[in-house]
């Protein structure tokens, strides 16, 4: 059993991989001290897959369990998803000693984590990630939210879960169109500080969910949950700039759900490209060299994701979307861009600049431009 711990100022709290965990959750939960009163929040197939063995966890440790099942999908990542949260958060009598448990991925994570932070002024959530991007990534970090019609993620709050089970074995039934997902955020963790994990997945021969062993697995979901919880536990509310790092690939990544309303790609497909999207920018700016960028793009050919936009996106939406992102701030942004295999700088996002050190909107569609796919002839 693997145990990380996110150390902060205030609620530290362990990340626990191990085989068989599922089983443990209701160990797991008493152990903190939790209140009586616990509901598990899934989607109709994780629920279906593992929502009986992780009710009967908790029943066996004595908590009273209900449950939620949200709809399943991005899109319905939204305020309308919370209210059914609290309903039957209401209808259950949850109090603020009591906890919600978020069974899924990384929209039932987020959405849960929201609504705990919310309900009653906050109260306690244990995220059970069952998807590898939620196990190496959104489980653990403490970000929540939701999003809005014109953007990603618009809406949430910091809220720190009291534990993160995860049970590697769950991955067994996760389609292999959601494992690839995940790998775009082990991909990101080796280019932005981690080269030994970078040069493991160089070396290995496919990183396709049926070729990676056991011991290949347990590196990625350690290397990554570590990875994580070091930046999490410097920079906790994205104050110093360090936990930016973590947004590699995702500014436009994000974009790019927005522009195809979160159904064309899922959010892993959608980072990869924004890391091709990213590293290019890079090149251009002659922070590393084109031979860097081709590693990291074989890196995410290897893992079967691809490396192309979507056909027929408009890339005046993307542009547009880019400007509503979080971090903007009267106009201007910051993009987190690649100066080796293993570092990143932090440069200027200023829309119209004609400045050769800055990235611009006319040199971010001059790369998406690049990055369509070949019309068929």
């Amino acid at each position: 059993m693997e145990s990380i711990e996110v150390a902060l100022a205030e609620h530290s709290y362990q990340i626990s991989i191990a085989t068989g965990n599922l089983e443990r959750l209701g160990e797991h939960c008493r152990a903190l001290k939790l209140g009586q009163k616990v509901m598990v929040v899934s989607n109709p197939t994780v629920f279906g897959l593992y929502g009986e063995r992780a009710m009967a966890a908790l029943k066996q440790a004595n908590f009273e369990v209900s449950h939620c099942i949200l709809p399943e999908g991005e899109q319905y990542k939204t305020l309308a998803s919370i209210e059914q949260i609290y309903d039957l958060a209401l209808e259950h009598g949850l109090e603020r000693s009591s906890t919600l448990v978020a069974l899924g991925g990384g929209v039932i994570g987020d959405m849960t984590g929201f609504a705990a932070a919310t309900w009653l002024r906050g109260i306690n959530v244990v995220q059970v990630p069952t998807t590898l991007l939620a196990m190496v990534d959104s489980s653990i970090g403490g970000k929540t939210g939701v999003n809005h019609p014109k953007g990603k993620n618009l809406i949430g709050a910091f809220h720190q879960p009291r534990l993160v089970v995860t049970d590697p074995q769950v991955l067994a039934t996760l389609p292999e169109r959601e494992f690839r997902a995940g790998m775009a955020e082990v991909i990101k963790y080796g280019i932005i500080g981690d080269r030994e994990l970078f040069d493991r997945l160089e070396r290995a021969t496919s990183l396709r969910q049926q070729d990676i062993d056991p011991e290949l697995l347990s590196t990625i979901l350690t290397s990554s949950a570590t990875a994580k919880a070091i930046v999490v536990s410097k920079d906790e509310h994205e104050q110093t700039g360090l936990r930016a790092t973590l947004n590699y690939g995702h500014t436009i990544g994000h974009a790019i759900e927005s522009a195809t309303k979160y159904v064309v790609v899922n959010h892993g497909e959608a980072v990869a490209i924004g890391m091709v999207a990213a590293g290019r920018i890079a090149v251009a700016l002659k922070l590393w060299t084109a031979a860097e960028a081709q590693r990291q793009d074989a890196v995410i050919d290897k893992a079967n994701l691809t490396l192309d936009l979507p056909s027929n996106i408009d890339l005046d939406q993307i542009v547009t979307t880019l400007k509503s992102d979080k971090k903007v701030k009267a106009g201007k942004g910051v993009f987190i861009l690649p100066s080796g295999i293993g570092d990143t700088q932090t440069i200027a996002y200023e829309p119209t600049s004609t400045a050769v050190n800055v990235v611009s909107d006319p040199l971010i569609k001059q790369v998406l431009t690049a990055m369509l796919p070949i019309a068929a002839t």
